[in-house]
């Protein structure tokens, strides 16, 4: 389930790249700055560790989607910073413009993601600490062939 919904991040991705952004979409993408594959600024790891979201929507340049993650150069503080992040550091993928989101959660005891979860986004924005209410859990049917 996690390999279909990695894989769909990536088909987003790569229209993103070759088309835009169509309408109000954008896009926050929450990650592991502590992945092995991740690769940001020593500044920006310092600054966020254990987690960065980026927001991919009007000031993005160089999107370059591969098969194992994406490449994408941010601003931040007027300064372009290149980031690549794989797929597998993904944490939550979420357009708000369609109230949209993926939720990769972790189990610690077996070292396993757990299934994928489609959240609502009042969810997604909670503040750490707080209580969570059950998430509905995404339906592969629509991407069968």
């Amino acid at each position: 389930m996690h390999k279909a919904m990695r894989s769909l991040i990536q088909e987003v991705l790569t229209d993103v790249s070759a088309k835009g952004l169509p309408g109000n979409h954008h896009f926050f993408v929450t990650f592991d700055t502590m992945h092995p594959d991740v690769e940001i600024a020593d500044w920006l790891s310092d600054r966020y560790p254990g987690e960065m979201t980026i927001v991919i929507q009007h000031q993005y340049e160089g999107l370059d989607v591969g098969n194992q993650g994406f490449a994408i150069t941010l601003s931040f503080g007027d300064q372009p910073e290149p980031l690549y992040i794989p797929y597998d550091a993904i944490k939550t993928f979420v357009d708000p413009s369609v109230e949209f989101g993926l939720r990769f959660e972790t189990q610690d005891d077996e070292g396993e993601d757990a299934p994928v979860e489609e959240a609502p986004m009042e969810e997604m924005a909670e503040p750490e600490g707080e209580s969570r209410q059950d998430a509905e859990v995404v339906s592969l049917d629509q991407f069968r062939k």
